[in-house]
């Protein structure tokens, strides 16, 4: 059963809420500033209303996954801090003397009822409302990046993950006792999961004997990190990789394992759009996605900022047709000529090479031609022919036996007279200082709200952590620029 509304019951230490809970508490402002019955709209048709007890309203648990971004806690440290903290359960519509949930359901709710792909879209288009009403939004303007985020077990084996977490714990343990060596069970002298998967658990156990020790904040909170990797997810460790997580390149000799999400953002610093993919896609084929999703969310784009990523051809064409001007400056490796199968080989600005639809990236290019013609020269990148000979989309790529496998891009500059003329103008200069902003916007994503790293495995969670990160500095941003 599910009740429409999210209410407290009368309590008679209600009054307390008024004076431990400041007026100007960030939770109460978000409160103040949210009508989250929209949850209720968006989650109503995963419960049944017809039968069985009544659920933990849906409101309540995402106000705790919230509570989980604002704060970077654990499911069982934020249950904990629940349980004490009379300012998170003010926010959670709690009376002073209710208990709180217990932490699986969290990770239930998020498996079960956020398994929704509109939920990115309605959470930032929600934020953008209140921001249009509060009027808080005023530019035309927006500005487009891509940011990423590791896989949380990124390619390790599923032990070298447990290894390492268990390897933090023993750490924090022996700068409280060192004596603690001697009661640790013996370390696995097999590399395998069910090896590793028994010494966790004897580790857990030997340290929650030690209640003095294990209520030391320094060592329960990594503990229950530990844990949580062994309990929540358990299969995915089994699979020993994120499934959907896929190698990215941030430059030509560095590269991470795991996703990226695409943001659109206006001046005000208040994210309007993005798209999560995985690590190998390219940031300027999103373009398009980022100004339409802005625009239904309520945003008028008469200009789009964004680095040289975001100045292939196809997205010019777009910009024209579109009435905007595109503030990206011209990569010729990106934005010239003709090429040969360009909706499969794609332009990484940051390696500046192209990645071929296998997902691996040229090892070097070489500009060939006439120096004095530049209008007939190619740059030619080159591939790893030992990956090409393995690949599984070799055919009508790569020739069996050759020795070499290069990709060839036509140097066609003079297409784009127009947008070269207009990024030495004085107005692209000095509205491209603009994208400094989306940069420190990723930043805080990453650094404030754990968004380095993925909390959980696979596409579909990643997503669910980016709508409520995003929902979250949305608001605070909101409630900052009334202030």
């Amino acid at each position: 059963m599910l009740d429409h509304q999210l209410s407290m019951h009368v309590s008679q230490y209600e009054g307390l809420y008024d004076v431990v809970v400041p007026q100007d508490h960030l939770l109460r402002k978000i409160n103040k500033l949210v009508d989250f019955t929209f949850i209720y709209d968006e989650l109503k048709d995963k419960y049944c209303h017809t039968n069985g007890r009544n659920a933990v309203h849906p409101i309540r648990i995402f106000k705790y996954l919230l509570l989980k971004t604002i704060y970077t806690l654990s499911d069982v440290d934020l249950i904990e801090r629940s349980r004490v903290d009379m300012s998170f359960k003010f926010f959670l519509e709690m009376a002073p003397e209710d208990d709180v949930i217990d932490p699986s359901l969290l990770a239930y709710f998020r498996r079960k009822r956020l398994k929704d792909e509109d939920l990115l879209d309605s959470l930032i288009n929600k934020t953008v409302e209140i921001a249009l009403e509060k009027g808080v939004i005023r530019s035309k303007s927006i500005i487009i990046d891509a940011t990423h985020t590791k896989a949380r077990y990124n390619q390790t084996s599923p032990q070298e993950v447990l290894r390492n977490r268990s390897k933090k714990v023993r750490k924090m343990v022996y700068s409280i006792d060192e004596a603690m060596k001697e009661k640790f069970p013996a370390k696995p002298t097999e590399d395998t999961i069910e090896a590793e998967l028994v010494y966790t658990q004897k580790l857990v156990e030997v340290i929650e004997k030690e209640p003095k020790l294990s209520e030391f904040p320094k060592v329960k909170e990594p503990l229950n990190l530990l844990k949580e990797t062994v309990e929540d997810d358990l299969l995915y460790l089994q699979e020993s990789e994120d499934p959907d997580a896929r190698v990215g390149h941030k430059s030509a000799d560095s590269s991470f394992f795991g996703y990226k999400t695409h943001l659109a953002m206006v001046q005000e610093r208040i994210i309007t759009a993005a798209t999560i993919t995985t690590g190998e896609k390219t940031d300027g084929k999103e373009l398009s996605t980022l100004v339409e999703k802005s625009k239904e969310a309520g945003i008028e784009v008469k200009e789009v900022i964004g680095d040289a990523a975001y100045s292939g051809k196809e997205n010019l064409e777009y910009a024209t047709e579109n009435e905007f001007e595109l503030i990206a400056k011209l990569n010729p490796s990106v934005s010239h000529g003709y090429r040969k199968k360009e909706d499969e080989f794609e332009y990484n600005k940051d390696a500046g090479m192209y990645v071929c639809p296998a997902g691996h990236m040229a090892i070097r290019k070489s500009r060939q031609g006439k120096k004095n013609q530049p209008q007939n020269q190619v740059d030619a990148y080159y591939f790893d022919v030992e990956k090409c000979k393995r690949c599984p989309f070799q055919e009508g790529c790569y020739k069996p036996g050759a020795k070499t496998k290069s990709y060839s891009v036509s140097i066609k500059s003079e297409e784009h007279t127009k947008q070269i003329e207009f990024q030495n103008s004085e107005r692209f200069k000095e509205r491209a200082k603009e994208r400094y902003k989306i940069e420190a916007k990723n930043s805080e994503l990453k650094h404030r709200h754990g968004y380095e790293v993925a909390s959980s495995s696979g596409l579909e969670g990643m997503r669910i952590q980016g709508a409520i990160a995003i929902f979250t500095t949305n608001i605070k941003r909101i409630i900052k620029l009334m202030d």
